[in-house]
């Protein structure tokens, strides 16, 4: 058994005499506290650390920053130099294509030293000015566009506050007010304003603790809001009306706890909706924009297991719902009915049937055409249709490019004889195409510019690897092709550092990543400050690992509650592939994810330490068991379709006991690791990585460092400022490329 933290922080062999010059992290007292359940008596030291308003708990997370500084303060000349490199390949001063909405085009724009954006809109030319005011490249940092009107400059609102976030903003359907939330603590409790545009007073009073989401009625006198539960779950829908005093009305109270809540309204504005779901069912009610004080009706009544959503189109002449669900299959179905008939499934006429290799996720509906939104072989994919008939059939978009993510961009008016289409890829920035709904000519609006960057220079692709039960694991692989100059290698960047890149065997350094939760996906996408890790020789891996949703929902359902092991081991048999096949070794490979990710990170620091030179947990969720049996606390029992419920139910709690990365922490050769959480976050409290490297720093009986990075004012997302978040990844990937070697001179050991 390793020895208690108090008096040591290895075990094992003898300390090297580096191990004993070094500052040593500080000692948590232990405090016993007994957790009982279903005849399991647990004992966990560390769960005083929940207390935030002790002073002992905020001077043991300092404490821990100080000794994550000492450790990687050699790493300082680096992170500027990555830090420097994301400032040089980015465009400071920029705007966004112009989206018009009614009579305005709409789009934000960022100055060069100015940590946020300025939303701004300026008037179009008349009704059928479409052609957005697209800038030229050499006036592309120019100032915004003539008769320009400033809605809301973040940089102003977020003046004396040391963390700022925008939870919504939307203007009224008459184009005169503006409704926006803001957080300033990272808690994501939004404070929501209303705006008159002209004057740019406030109207009204402010509503506080308030939710993501909220809706204008039709009429703009009306505006729909969520709020929150004492768990922080979305539970209601709310109206305000801005022509009188009394308080604001409850529209909609979810009393189920698995159940969250959102208002939106169709693109057509035909009605406002309400959508109730948990992770396995949901229900969605309407009401007639022309009605704003009516009483919404349920579409059709939820029934345990069946998920559906639904937009209104006008398909031959007729009003219809198009209803995406899962009634018929769990890769999802898509049909059509009219508005009225709804609510009897024997009137749906299917569109799109169930196909047990293609898994629908979204529909869009416009007057001139509808978008579906599907995903094939791991990848997602986009369909169009015109609306002349009630029976339209569908013609996939093809972006000229197969591992890449395409989604439909800002697309707000109904009419709009254009269409909007995002792209991007691991090597092509994010792109804004347009296209043509009479022509079906598509052109490119704007790619991101990025500055002193080829993209000959990089190469993608996908690979697939065999599980030990026989699953074969998708995995997208981005590097620097080979021969190719990177910095240090075959010229100096901006550290004159060097990098090791692939060795005379073909081995290199790789950053493997993970998620594989939530039916997420991780869609191929492009990132500025990936480049520092490309240019000095390391590829860039993602595992798309069960749990995740790449591969259609039931590659979801393999990797949750009692099937949840399935996402660790997929990462762990990804990963002795990449050094078995002589890719990298377990010296030249680190790991990283955050939040559900993090648990991942937690779960194979467990399973297999000896084949990572280092794993990075941000926010990490490695304490599910504690939280997961505590519905005080937020999001918790929304949680329970997800995990399952080890609160009522034994062999849930036997299960997820079992893998626990925090649980299961024990006296092994763990390898270097860096946690960063946020004291703000309320989706994964600090505390689980606090317990975590408490447990980690007196467990190890090697010599790498476990630490610990919290940011005192930030929430899950991390800091906010976009000159903040690169200092953040900066720090992070200064971290990772020392483990890799990839840095002169860089020490194995610190």
């Amino acid at each position: 058994m390793a020895p208690n933290s108090e008096t040591s922080g290895t075990s094992g062999t003898a300390p090297s005499p580096e191990s004993v010059a070094r500052p040593r992290p500080p000692v948590p007292k232990r405090v016993s506290t007994e957790r009982v359940h279903h005849g399991d008596v647990y004992i966990d030291d560390f769960a005083w650390l929940a207390d935030r308003e002790n002073p002992d708990v905020r001077a043991y997370l300092e404490g821990q920053n100080a000794y994550t500084e000492a450790l990687t303060s050699d790493q300082a000349a680096t992170r500027e130099a990555v830090y420097a490199e994301i400032k040089a390949h980015t465009q400071e001063t920029d705007m966004s294509v112009p989206m018009r909405r009614g009579g305005y085009w709409y789009y934000s724009r960022t100055v060069e030293g100015s940590q946020y954006p300025i939303s701004c809109r300026a008037p179009v030319a008349g009704p059928d000015d479409w052609d957005a005011p697209v800038l030229p490249a050499a006036d592309a940092t120019a100032p915004g566009l003539p008769g320009e009107a400033v809605l809301l400059d973040y940089n102003d609102e977020a003046e004396g506050h040391e963390f700022f976030s925008v939870g919504v903003a939307t203007v009224s359907p008459d184009g005169r007010l503006l409704a926006y939330s803001v957080d300033t603590a990272g808690d994501e409790r939004f404070t929501l304003r209303i705006r008159d545009i002209a004057s740019g007073e406030q109207v009204g009073r402010a509503i506080e603790d308030v939710h993501y989401g909220a809706e204008w009625a039709p009429d703009g006198r009306f505006l729909f809001y969520v709020r929150a539960d004492e768990a922080w779950r979305p539970d209601s829908v709310w109206r305000h009306d801005l022509q009188s005093d009394a308080d604001d009305v409850l529209v909609f109270r979810e009393p189920d706890e698995k159940f969250s809540v959102g208002v939106r309204a169709t693109r057509s504005r035909r009605f406002l909706v309400i959508e109730a779901a948990s992770k396995l069912t949901s229900e969605v009610l309407v009401l007639d924009g022309g009605d704003p004080e009516g009483e919404f009706r349920v579409v059709l009544p939820r029934e345990e297991g069946v998920e559906y959503e639904i937009e209104h189109a006008v398909l031959g002449g007729e009003d219809r719902y198009l209803v995406l669900h899962n009634r018929s299959g769990v890769n999802f179905e898509l049909a059509s009915v009219p508005v009225d008939e709804a609510d009897d499934p024997s009137a749906w006429t299917v569109l799109v049937p169930h196909r047990d290799d293609v898994r629908l996720e979204y529909v869009d509906a416009f007057a001139r055409t509808v978008v579906l939104g599907y995903r094939r072989a791991g990848l997602p994919r986009l369909a169009m249709t015109g609306t002349d008939s009630t029976a339209p059939r569908f013609e996939e978009w093809q972006p000229g490019e197969e591992l890449a993510t395409v989604s439909p961009g800002s697309n707000p008016e109904w009419d709009s004889p254009r269409l909007r289409l995002g792209f991007e890829s691991f090597i092509t920035p994010t792109t804004l195409l347009e296209v043509d709904l009479d022509s079906g000519e598509s052109r490119v609006l704007k790619r991101k510019t990025v500055r002193d960057f080829d993209v000959d220079a990089y190469e993608q692709a996908r690979e697939w690897v065999t599980a030990r039960d026989g699953t074969s694991i998708p995995v997208s692989i981005v590097r620097r092709r080979r021969g190719r100059d990177a910095i240090g290698k075959d010229h100096a960047g901006a550290d004159g550092g060097g990098a090791e890149g692939a060795g005379a065997d073909g081995t290199g350094p790789v950053l493997l990543y993970g998620y594989g939760s939530y039916e997420a996906c991780m869609d191929p996408w492009f990132s500025i400050p990936r480049l520092s890790l490309l240019d000095r020789g390391v590829t860039f891996a993602v595992a798309h690992v069960r749990g995740g949703g790449e591969m259609g929902r039931l590659w979801y359902d393999d990797g949750k509650m009692l099937a949840k092991k399935n996402t660790f081991t997929d990462f762990v048999d990804v990963a002795r592939h990449l050094v078995a096949t002589g890719a990298t070794t377990a010296r030249q490979l680190v790991a990283s994810g955050g939040s559900a990710g993090g648990l991942l990170m937690g779960a194979v620091a467990n399973l297999a330490p000896e084949l990572f030179a280092g794993i990075v947990a941000d926010v990490p969720f490695v304490d599910p068991l504690t939280s997961v049996l505590d519905p005080s606390l937020p999001l918790t029992v929304t949680e329970w379709d997800e995990w399952g419920d080890p609160l009522h139910d034994p062999d849930v709690y036997r299960y997820m006991k079992s893998y626990s990365p925090y649980e299961n922490v024990s006296a092994q050769p763990y390898p270097a690791i860096l946690a960063i959480t946020s004291l703000n976050d309320t989706r994964v409290l600090y505390t689980e990585p606090a317990k975590w490297v408490a447990a980690l720093q007196a467990a190890t009986t090697s010599d790498e460092p476990v630490l610990l990075r919290t940011e005192m004012s930030a929430g899950h997302g991390g800091v906010s400022g976009r000159y903040a978040q690169w200092r953040e990844v900066a720090f992070e990937y200064a971290w990772v490329l020392h483990r890799l070697g990839c840095v002169p001179s860089a020490p194995r050991d610190h």
